[in-house]
Formats: C-alpha cells, structure tokens, sequence
C-alpha cells in the first residue's frame, strides 16, 4: 500500500482529519426514497439503494498521514451504487477485503462469560431443567488522464480504477462565487445524482480547501458485494465528518471504528462512555446489548463513544491473513497445474469461497457454463462439472493466479499489514441518529490510560435449597464493576427501559490522565440495586451445600465448583440491521 505525497501545506487541518469519509459516513444512511439517498448519491432511474452498515480501520501512519479502511454494506441494485467524498489533495487509493472486518470483529467482539457455583442443594439437583444462565442460542448478531476538465472551474485532478471500482477526483476552483454549486453541476453532468445532498452539504468542505473523490462500480456486481476502500491521505489526526450523514439517516445509525496507533485511542471531542453491566441480561447479552449501547449513547446526548477493546495489536498478528493462509497460496502458486486447470479451480473454490474478488478473477479467465452468470459461477464453482475437467477452455492458469494475487490475496495482505503496522488497537462503537450529527467527531491517543479487555466475567452463584430447584432458584451475580445483583429463576431483574442509566459514567477524555467526569452514576444505580435485591431474600442454605451440578460439572471437570456456562460472544454479524433500535 503506497503512501500519499506530502501536502503539509493543506490548512484547514482541524475540519478534516480522517474527513476523506465527509460523505463515506453519510454513506451509511439508508436511503427512504430514491430523490433522498443522503451522502450515498444513487442514481435515481434504478432505484433506492439501502445502507445498512459500515466499519471503518483509522491508521496513525506517524508521518503525517492517515490511512481509512471504510466497510460499506448495502442493498439494492448494483448499478445504484455512485459514491462522492470529501478528501485532501489526492488521495491513494486501494480495495480491502469484507472479510477483513469480520475477521477482525469477531476477534474483538465484546464477550461475558458467566461462571456458575452451586452452594446448598436443590431439590432435583437441576436435572430435567435448563440451569439458570444456561446460554441462549447466539444471535447473528489505471486511470483516466490527470487534469482532463469537462467544465469551467472543476479539475479532474486524479483518476483511476481499483478493485470493482472506477473514480475520479475533482478540484474546484477557490475562485469561484459558489463552489458547491459548480462541483454539484459537474458531479450530475457526469452521471452522479447529488440531488439529496446538494450543494449546501458539500460547501463547507470545498471551503476549507477540500476535493471530492467520485466512485462508481465499473462493472456489474451482486447488491452487497461492494469492496472496502482503502485511502490514505495527510492529516494529523482521524476524525470523521459525520455531518451530511444527517440529510437522510435511520435512527440509532452504528458506527464501529478500529484505531491504530502508539497508544489508546480515545474520541477527542465525543465523550467517552462506560456502560452500566448490570442492566446488561447476562443471562443473553446478545438480547439487549445494541438497545444498551444505544440508551448509553443517548444518554451522553448522542455523541458519546464506548471503547469495547484496547490493547496491543500483536494479538492479531493472525487475525485477517495468517501464516497459515500465506503458506498455503504459496503451495498453491508452486504447482505445475498444466493440464490440470479443473484441480487448480477445485482448489481456488475450496480455500478462497466468498472472497472478496473471486468473480473478477474468473472473469475474462473462464468460459462459464451455458445460461450461468459469473455471480452465480463464483458462489459455486463446485456446484459445476468444470471442476472435474483436466482441461478447460481459454483458461490459462498463470493468468488466473496472477488475478487471484491481485484480487484476493494482496487486499488482504495489505490489511493485515496495515494492522501489524501500529503497536496498538483500539475499537469503539457507538449509535446515532440525525438529529445527533451536528459535530465531526475526533479521535486523539492517550499516553496513560489502560487496556480494555472485551472478555467480561462475572459469577452467578446458585442458592440451593430443597423448595426450589436449579431452575427456579435465587442466585446472586458478583460483577466486575462492584456489586452484586440478585435474582430468581431464569429472569435477569433489570433491562434498558427501568431505572438503572445504561453508563455508569461518562467522562472527557484527554491525551493524558483519566480525563473529567461528566457524569457519575455509581450511586444511583447501587441504590437502585439494593432495592432490586430486596425482593430477592437469601434462602435458609440446606446442608450438604458445595454440590455442583452433575450436567454443567460434565462441561467443565477441571473446575468442579465453577462452572462456564459458556462464552456468549456478541457477534455483530448483521452489523446495521443489529443496532436499530426498537421504539
């Protein structure tokens, strides 16, 4: 991944940041209508493109320049797809993997594993029932030339394509009386449809001395298989603009950001939010952690961030493309496969199947079977008989392993790079809605702060006595924050809609020190506790207590007093869908 040329002498260095997202973040506003698709500028004429997640990797780069690695999920018709952002000078520009970010998420997913001891004895020591906390099932949760000019007063400064894209870059000229109005003219003359956004959304950003960079597909692609994009660009800091995103956005909009640096990243003009664990259902998380981030968010005013991990990046040295995965392309590209190019496609479709990449590396390398689309060829090759063939028409496999470098592989090397490039990872996620979107949040490194471990461990002991049977008894649940809550049978006591505030406190962070308390909810959520636990006595324990379950002792023989119930892992796979709210 190359790095940007020097332009220090960009100026307006505190509206932008890692601003090359000005409309990527607008980008996740799921469109209502076709007249009002927000920063995703759709075509009209084929109808409404809906957002539904993004994610984004920020990587301090240490020599003045940031690189952006923006996920963008959709729904809809392909040929919709047109997107324009704000960007310093121009920009370098690559293609990243989805299954970079999932593979990233999922190893940083936030994780609550609850422990359960057994004190006293039941009377049907739990056989026939489900013990109490036992886990729900988990929730999915080459270019144009340069300085080719079309109007007065817009620039194509840079172009080129990459990955399934092609895009140009435009300067407009400072000179004249309305910027956003020439570049919106420009930008609709050459086939992008700015009508939702306007002129209005873009001035402030032309004004301070920034291009738009216009993507489109270059060629036909299946809805939702738009690529990341990778941009690396000088600044001094990330920052997103997240202000166009508001012309056309759902409610409680999920933001997840990944920062690399030298240390703990922090949001630098949003506030930093430490959500309450006990309104979390330990019993399962996954049922209202997005609706706790959500109410924590707009507890902190809708701008307000929750670090769900940091630590060191070291961890992840395997996580997006491993040593594993390298020596196995490297045994791939080792073989002679003359006269059998059925084996080398056989072995594409086993070890690379639904990789980013892997239609564009048939295409032109293939002849598809009759009345099969190159879509429907690439999400089962082994559903043909091609496979089976040790000679195939026009295919000729240097040229298909030299597309595959390019397509699949390199992307993902890349990435993994880029995340092996900084000591240090951050991940924070928040919600937010339109009316929130009034101020481009930041993110700053903090010298002095702590890890953040996204495993949380919290043990449930059960209080046995013969009137009551592991299913239906009380417990008692010590957190890691300092209290203990207690409850009966199967139902966690408290949720987002009762009294206990979803952050325990939110304070301003700083690039040293704890920062400032904005707000401290201790008190009011021990209190709240306390007569929460009065309606749930402790029994008269039986004798003979310290048995343990025989069914969850079977799970766990090492440790026959505590015993997992296992890792409920939040997996945010349906990322935009998970964290709409339910009103």
């Amino acid at each position: 991944m190359s790095t940007l040329p020097s332009m220090r002498g960009w100026a307006p260095q505190a509206v932008f940041g890692a601003a090359t997202l000005a409309a990527g973040l607008s980008l996740l506003a799921p469109a209502q209508r076709a007249e009002a698709c927000g920063g995703l500028f759709c075509n009209q004429n084929t109808g409404v493109v809906n957002q539904t997640a993004e994610q984004i990797i920020f990587s301090d780069n240490q020599d003045g320049t940031v690189t952006a690695v923006v996920q963008i999920l959709y729904n809809g018709p392909a040929d919709s797809f047109s997107w324009v952002l704000p960007v310093p000078g121009v920009p370098d520009v690559e293609v990243s993997s989805n299954q970079a970010f999932a593979r990233l998420q999922a190893a940083t997913n936030p994780n609550y594993q609850l422990n359960r001891i057994i004190e006293g004895e039941c009377n049907d020591n739990g056989f026939g029932r489900g013990g109490a906390g036992n886990p729900a099932p988990q929730a999915d949760n080459d270019g144009a030339e340069e300085g080719a000019n079309n109007d007065p007063g817009v620039t194509v400064v840079g172009a080129g394509s990459v990955g399934p894209y092609d895009y140009e870059v435009i300067a407009v000229d400072p000179e004249l009386e309305d910027l956003a109005e020439v570049a919106v003219q420009w930008l609709s003359d050459n086939g992008y449809d700015v009508t939702a956004i306007g002129p209005d959304v873009l001035r402030p950003y032309l004004e301070d001395g920034l291009n738009l960079i216009a993507f489109r597909l270059n060629k036909s692609s299946e809805a939702g298989a738009i690529r990341p994009v990778v941009l690396t660009y000088t600044t001094d800091h990330p920052m997103i603009p997240i202000r166009p995103t508001a012309v056309a956005v759902n409610d409680n909009m999920g933001i997840m950001t990944f920062v690399l640096g030298q240390d703990r990243a922090i949001p630098g003009n949003y506030r930093h939010l430490e959500i309450n664990e006990a309104v979390l259902n330990w019993f399962n998380p996954n049922s209202n952690y997005a609706q706790t981030i959500n109410v924590a968010a707009d507890e902190s005013g809708g701008q307000g961030f929750v670090t769900e991990f940091a630590g060191a990046s070291s961890a992840f040295a395997e996580t997006i493309f491993g040593t594993f995965e390298a020596e196995n392309w490297d045994r791939i590209q080792g073989q002679d496969w003359a006269g059998r190019e059925g084996q080398l496609l056989a072995e594409i479709a086993s070890s690379y199947s639904g990789w980013d990449g892997l239609a564009e590396s048939l295409d032109g390398n293939i002849v598809l079977p009759e009345n099969v689309t190159l879509a429907e060829f690439a999400a089962c090759i082994f559903c043909f008989d091609l496979v089976n063939q040790s000679d195939l028409e026009g295919f000729e496999a240097g040229t298909f392993l030299a597309a595959i470098e390019q397509n699949l592989i390199e992307p993902m090397r890349a990435t993994q790079a880029l995340l092996d490039s900084q000591p240090y990872l951050s991940r924070m996620f928040t919600t937010m809605s339109a009316r929130e979107m009034t101020l481009d949040p930041s993110f700053l490194f903090n010298t002095s702060l702590p890890d953040v471990n996204n495993v949380h461990v919290a043990d449930q002991t059960i209080e046995c006595s013969p009137e009551f049977s592991q299913f239906d008894a009380p417990w008692r649940v010590e957190l890691a924050q300092g209290v203990v809550v207690r409850g009966q049978g199967q139902v966690w006591p408290f949720d987002t809609e009762g009294e206990l505030p979803a952050n325990r406190e939110i304070r301003q962070m700083g690039e040293e020190g704890a920062g400032d308390v904005i707000a401290d909810n201790t008190m009011v959520i021990n209190q709240a506790i306390e007569r929460s636990n009065a309606n749930f006595p402790s029994p008269t324990p039986s004798t003979g207590g310290g048995e343990v379950d025989a069914c969850a002792c079977a799970q766990a023989p090492a440790r026959p007093a505590r015993l997992p119930l296992g890792l409920l892992s939040l997996a945010l796979v349906a990322f935009g869908a998970f964290i709409t709210r339910r009103r």
